[in-house]
């Protein structure tokens, strides 16, 4: 029979403390430092739903009363604990050929009070529900992968365009919109300047037509793989083309077949092909392997850069660790309650998603740290 592994507690309260000693002096009240380290080992429980409630019942506490006054009231710095979540997570699973990876996950939300709450697309849901949308920056490597920051997209003509709605939200005149781009520009300026190690830069189409985020990553020579529409125009030797049409200059002998990482199913095999796109610039094409709806196999684009040359199996990989973000969200709200909070106010939406991203890294450093763990034989 297969062998399962056993999770030795004393290492995962060992590795619990080691996290939590890392910004525990960010509450300087002891009370409130007790109050977050039971946030995050409620969030970290088997309880199904990880609200104000449950958590103070798993903390053994009467009402709710300190958990929302812990996210609303209680004197700390969410993005300085934000800070000590990265650094944790670079300790653990850092590695020189990481990838870094920008998405958007909705969020959803009854009522109009929620900070930057409106009906808008939510790529989560597939539709148009009233929801938030939290732009992320994840970071993925083969050590592992968790959400290393974090920001909170606020709509322009719905939210910051009425500072008066903005105030009772709590969020401050000096906030100012930003696109998801620009949001996903200020999170990859600040893993710089704590010297993340990365190698890469990947995220969806909503990022890769953005042309002053491209300029930037170019700019700063962040070498790049992200998707764009099919009709993205791309300058070449010959002049602005389509990136459709540019695909169809691969000919049938030169399209490979790789795999760009492991899914549910297994390997993610398609068709890739490579075109010149101008200099330090190249386009890569994926093909599915059978019919789609239309039956003919669809094809997905990427526009890569790179200062120099890199191999087609190394830009399928990093095309390929999109989907570590999307493995990330998942697990952050199906295991650590990432979008079980209760709360309405624009800090009070920082707490709770960077302590829930605290534990969400917690379980991926501890799933790399038991990967040696010793193994029993399951009995029929």
């Amino acid at each position: 029979m297969a062998a399962l592994p056993i999770l030795d507690l004393d290492a995962w309260r060992a590795g619990f403390d080691d996290l939590f000693a890392r910004f525990a002096g960010r509450f300087v009240q002891v009370q409130t430092r007790r109050r977050a380290r039971a946030y995050v080992l409620g969030l970290l429980s088997r309880t199904e739903r990880k609200n104000g409630w449950t958590l103070a019942e798993q903390a053994g506490d009467a009402t709710p009363d300190g958990m929302q006054r812990l996210l609303n009231h209680a004197a700390w710095d969410a993005d300085k604990v934000r800070d000590d979540l990265r650094g944790y997570v670079v300790d653990h699973l850092g590695h020189e050929q990481a990838v870094l990876v920008a998405d958007e996950t909705g969020l959803l939300k009854k009522g109009v009070k929620s900070a930057g709450v409106q009906r808008q697309y939510s790529g989560t849901a597939g539709r148009i529900e009233n929801c938030q949308l939290g732009v992320f920056l994840a970071y993925a490597c083969p050590h592992g992968r968790a959400l290393i920051d974090r920001e909170l997209y606020l709509p322009q003509d719905s939210w910051c365009a009425d500072r008066d709605r903005c105030r009772e939200a709590g969020i401050g005149d000096e906030v100012e919109f930003a696109t998801k781009p620009e949001l996903a520009r200020r999170m990859l300026e600040r893993a710089i300047d704590a010297e993340v190690p990365f190698s890469w830069f990947t995220a969806d189409e909503a990022y890769g037509q953005n042309p002053g985020l491209r300029s930037w990553l170019e700019e700063t020579s962040i070498a790049y793989v992200m998707a764009i529409p099919c009709k993205q125009e791309l300058l070449t030797a010959a002049g602005k083309r389509r990136a459709d049409t540019l695909a169809r200059l691969v000919p049938e002998t030169a399209w490979q077949r790789r795999s760009c990482g492991d899914g549910a199913k297994g390997p993610r095999l398609y068709d890739w092909g490579l075109v010149e796109a101008g200099e330090h610039h190249r386009l890569l094409i994926r093909r599915s392997l059978t019919p789609g709806t239309k039956s003919v196999r669809e094809l997905a684009y990427f526009l890569c850069h790179t200062p120099n040359p890199a191999p087609l199996d190394v830009l399928v990989r990093v095309a390929g660790s999109r989907w570590a973000v999307e493995e990330c969200f998942q697990a952050a709200k199906n295991e650590v309650g990432m979008d079980h909070y209760q709360v309405r106010k624009y800090h009070a939406w920082y707490r709770h998603i960077t302590l829930a991203m605290l534990a969400h890294a917690f379980l991926a450093v501890t799933t790399k740290t038991q990967k040696g763990a010793l193994h029993v034989p399951m009995t029929a």
